[in-house]
């Protein structure tokens, strides 16, 4: 039946996990489009597994026909193993025209905030080329854009307080004076469930009430797990060279060039109202006994 069922991709990740649990703590079933199919999920049988099938556009087709909203949570964060953002942008494209075919009634995307297409960091340049697309399909959307997101699940600031618990020092890239605005990923998820209740289509930010400086951060998440290392500010390359030795350790990559530079012109922070009510400074006090206690490896979660 048509709006039977909403489609997450990616529903066992990070920020799909909790955009459907909001959608199912609201009574809608889910199913989840994954590159993992067969494995486990937190959600157990209360929502079917499908794989992507971009390569086979009919499949994937069949895969969102009734549906009433299709959260797209789909990208990466670095070229690997064969996958690039041109990949993840020709893949995007696949699934939209699926959507578009099977009669989806609304596109729900997860950008990031400040993408433009002349942006010389390929992740927001391929993030603008999506938003772009999706805005001339003909497929109502909501286009949803996230600063930093923060979580128990989250692997960023997990690995930093991982450092910080392990290391004598922390190397922050530059000055540490560019801004961060986090917000919450049940906030982030709460926020997407809400825009599949109607046919509009809109963009729009999605920030938390607090910013910091990247400094301020890391000094603050190291209060937290009571550790007091010595924090220097370097080259931003030979942070990046760091942070490879420390990659090339836990099998992962931790850190790119483009990232860095992302972080330092002040891309993870807008001027847009905050639209997110869960304090980063709050959550971090009630749980820093579970953030950096064990690595988080982007491979293994994503390519292994």
């Amino acid at each position: 039946m048509p709006d039977d069922f909403d489609v997450v991709t990616g529903a066992s990740g990070y920020t799909g996990r909790y955009i459907t649990r909001a959608l199912l703590s609201r009574g809608r079933r889910v199913k989840t489009l994954t590159g993992h199919p067969t494995r486990a999920n937190p959600f157990g049988d209360q929502i079917e597994a499908m794989p992507f099938n971009f390569d086979r556009p009919e499949q994937l087709k069949r895969s969102v026909e009734g549906v009433r909203a299709l959260f797209n949570t789909y990208w990466v964060r670095f070229p690997y193993a064969g996958q690039t953002f041109d990949t993840a942008i020709a893949d995007t494209r696949v699934m939209l025209d699926a959507a578009k075919a099977a009669g989806v009634r609304k596109f729900v995307h997860i950008s990031v905030t400040k993408t433009t297409e002349p942006s010389p960091l390929p992740y927001f340049r391929g993030k603008a080329i999506l938003e772009a697309a999706i805005r001339q399909s003909s497929l109502p959307y909501a286009i949803i854009r996230p600063a930093l997101i923060f979580g128990v699940e989250d692997i960023l600031l997990n690995n930093i307080a991982w450092l910080l618990r392990r290391f004598p020092f922390f190397a922050i890239p530059g000055r540490g004076d560019y801004r961060v605005q986090p917000i919450f990923a049940g906030d982030l998820g709460e926020i997407a469930a809400n825009t599949a209740s109607d046919d509009q289509s809109a963009t729009f930010d999605a920030v938390g009430p607090e910013i910091f400086t990247f400094d301020e951060l890391v000094r603050m998440i190291a209060r937290a797990v009571h550790r007091r290392p010595r924090i220097v500010h370097i080259d931003p390359r030979i942070a990046v060279a760091f942070a490879w030795i420390v990659g090339w350790l836990v099998r992962d990559v931790t850190l790119t060039l483009d990232e860095a530079r992302g972080l330092m012109t002040n891309l993870l922070v807008t001027d847009s109202a905050p639209n997110a009510t869960t304090r980063f400074s709050e959550w971090l006090r009630l749980n820093a006994d579970k953030i950096g206690t064990a690595y988080a490896s982007e491979l293994a979660r994503h390519f292994r």
